[in-house]
């Protein structure tokens, strides 16, 4: 199906609902967002005893999610990175 071309999707929503899913303590997550044009810095901050969760053995999880999120943004033209603290 797809989306609809021209819908801009909340990346801010996508990636926390991704984090969410992932940690213990989904309660504290967060992510701030920085757009510049068509660039997007998203910044995830989760619970310290989550953070190997979100990163994953030999940062697998981290990879994916960042594939995911540009993935995400290619339709619409935007370039993403994600940081994780």
């Amino acid at each position: 199906m797809g989306i609809p071309l021209g819908v801009l999707m909340d990346y801010k929503q996508i990636l926390t609902d991704i984090a969410r899913a992932l940690v213990d303590s989904p309660d504290r997550v967060s992510v701030s967002e920085t757009v510049d044009g068509e660039d997007i810095e998203l910044v995830l901050s989760v619970a310290p005893e989550d953070m190997g969760m979100v990163i994953g053995r030999h940062g697998k999880i981290a990879k994916a999610i960042r594939t995911i999120m540009k993935t995400a943004a290619t339709p619409d033209g935007k370039r993403i990175t994600v940081e994780i603290k």
